[in-house]
């Protein structure tokens, strides 16, 4: 699509593609990830992290009704900072942490299907077929709205039967643990359960998606923030219940063992084989669906702030509107993302570029945004100010342990994006 289509996704579309992107990332991705740290403790690190969502999304949801804006979280900045380089700074961040949460989501539909036997592939393998979703969710993302909201319900409703069938199951067959875990020697410390806590944030951030969407919502004053609701809500009650199936069937040793495809794991001790190639196909299901509504958000948001002249934009050449050559820079970008960086690295970069965007975003709605036409409780922006805060720090904790290396990366490349955009508007 060339332009934007003002209300064509309905409220049932929209809780679909939130879903989609956040159940793609959170389960199949990030459950291994997220036990490294936290421990026994994994299920807690995911009720914290959707404690910290749904805290954290009344900011957007408040600004999203007032000022529904398929630039979503560009038009947000923009209010609170105007036209200026740290609202263009803060916009690329959020951008560049979807387009980072796409090449987390492409690796790990890499990682399941190398998990089917007998067709041969190997672990080497894994980025380049992350590569081949990107491209096949480019693809997609070039035709119309209906159809990619019709795909994502469909697909939202498969990923949802499926795991709840996988965790009752594995439930029942366990007896239900309600230790979450089955006993294991590993200790967790407080710094390490609130960094695992950080990355448990980008299983629930799907719900800007929602925002980035704005008035290609149908009724977006009311549906924006219903819709995230909604979908946050969903998103827990899966994660809590397919969290402590997995605790229940697998030891946290098996769990690390198998990191990157343990819900798969999960599945053999009652469904055998056959379970395990269910899952996998249920993870190759999320992982599309995810990327696809991914894609279709952040190119929107991309297209707004080079419509609001906060980024500049070059055509190379290519036909079509700035829509279409934003989708192909967000393809091309997560394609490059997914065939450099592992899936340790991929979170916790998406998780450094998102919780500073966040903080921005929280501190300029507090702080200079005009509170008669945004009713906002102060209360509410400086607890997920220091709620952030603290996450971060726990982030920083334990990369700082694990992999010095990727805090470098950060830091540096948002300082880059910064005075980037600052020599931008200086130029302009």
């Amino acid at each position: 699509m060339s332009e934007y289509n003002k209300g064509s996704l309905s409220l049932i579309g929209t809780i679909a593609m939130g879903t989609g992107v956040m159940v793609g990332a959170g389960i199949f991705a990030l459950t291994g990830e997220i036990a490294n740290y936290a421990g026994k403790y994994f299920t807690l690190a995911f009720l914290g992290a959707g404690i910290m969502a749904a805290i954290t999304s009344y900011t957007y949801i408040k600004m999203s009704n007032a000022y529904p804006s398929s630039g979503g979280i560009g038009m947000i900045l923009k209010k609170c900072y105007g036209a200026s380089p740290i609202a263009a700074w803060g916009g690329l961040l959020m951008f560049f942490s979807m387009v980072i949460n796409q090449s987390l989501v492409a690796r790990t539909f890499g990682n399941y299907i190398t998990q089917i036997d007998g067709i041969g592939i190997g672990k080497g393998a894994i980025p380049w077929l992350g590569l081949c979703l990107v491209i096949f969710s480019f693809l997609i993302n070039i035709l119309n709205n209906k159809w990619i909201q019709g795909f994502s319900l469909v697909t939202a409703v498969i990923k949802v039967v499926g795991l709840l069938a996988l965790a009752f199951g594995g439930l029942y067959a366990s007896g239900v643990n309600l230790m979450f875990i089955r006993e294991t020697s590993s200790e967790t410390g407080a710094l390490s359960f609130i960094g695992a806590v950080a990355l448990g944030v980008l299983a629930f951030k799907g719900f800007t998606t929602i925002t980035n969407s704005g008035d290609e919502i149908e009724e977006p004053h009311k549906n924006v923030g219903r819709a995230i609701g909604i979908s946050l809500i969903l998103c827990l009650a899966i994660y809590m219940v397919v969290t402590v199936a997995v605790g229940s069937s697998l030891s946290l040793q098996e769990i690390l063992d198998a990191k990157n495809y343990s819900l798969a794991e999960a599945a053999r001790p009652l469904y055998g084989e056959w379970g395990v190639r269910a899952t996998v196909g249920m993870a190759i299901i999320a992982t599309v669906s995810g990327i696809i509504a991914s894609m279709f958000a952040v190119s929107r948001m991309l297209a707004m702030l080079t419509k609001m002249e906060m980024v500049p934009h070059k055509h190379f050449g290519m036909p079509g509107g700035i829509q279409k050559h934003t989708l192909v820079y967000t393809a091309v970008l997560a394609g490059l993302m997914t065939v450099t960086f592992d899936v340790s690295r991929i979170a916790a970069l998406g998780a450094f570029f998102y919780i500073t965007m966040d903080i921005l975003i929280h501190w300029g709605v507090l702080t200079r945004t005009d509170h008669s036409e945004v009713k906002v409780e102060k209360w509410v922006l400086k607890t997920s100010i220091g709620l952030d805060l603290l996450i971060l720090f726990g982030l920083f904790y334990i990369k700082a342990k694990d992999d010095l290396t990727i805090i470098w990366i950060a830091l540096v490349s948002m300082a880059v994006i910064y005075f980037y955009e600052k020599h931008f508007f200086k130029a302009k």
